[in-house]
């Protein structure tokens, strides 16, 4: 669901919780360098391990952070899945917004001098 407030700006609210729980559940099991090195070995048996669906499975594929909030996912446990890929909160983000890692940072320290 999009906040009506703010475009493009999906609410994590009790349904969205309830629909991303088996995304959730399998990116907080990433805590485990374990579980880690099974989603690269096998990353479709793993998703299957945790039943996602086709929408949370092709934003998985496709390594997009905003397909995976819309599909329920919560920052809080997609940033262990991102983890994964050497990736951090400023490339979340950077892809949030739409813009280059360094622009991104940019606009931070802008933002920071105001």
């Amino acid at each position: 669901m999009t906040h009506p407030e703010i475009p493009g700006t999906t609410l994590f609210d009790g349904q969205q919780a309830m629909r991303g729980y088996a995304l959730n559940k399998m990116c907080y099991s990433f805590n485990e360098a374990v579980n880690r090195q099974a989603f690269l070995q096998d990353e479709d048996a793993y998703c299957a391990k945790y039943s996602l669906n086709p929408q949370q499975r092709e934003a998985i594929r496709e390594r997009n952070v905003l397909k995976l909030i819309a599909a329920g996912g919560n920052v809080y446990y997609l940033a262990k899945f991102a983890g994964i890929f050497g990736l951090d909160v400023q490339d979340i983000g950077a892809q949030q917004t739409g813009m280059s890692k360094d622009a991104f940072k940019a606009m931070l320290v802008e933002q920071g001098k105001q």
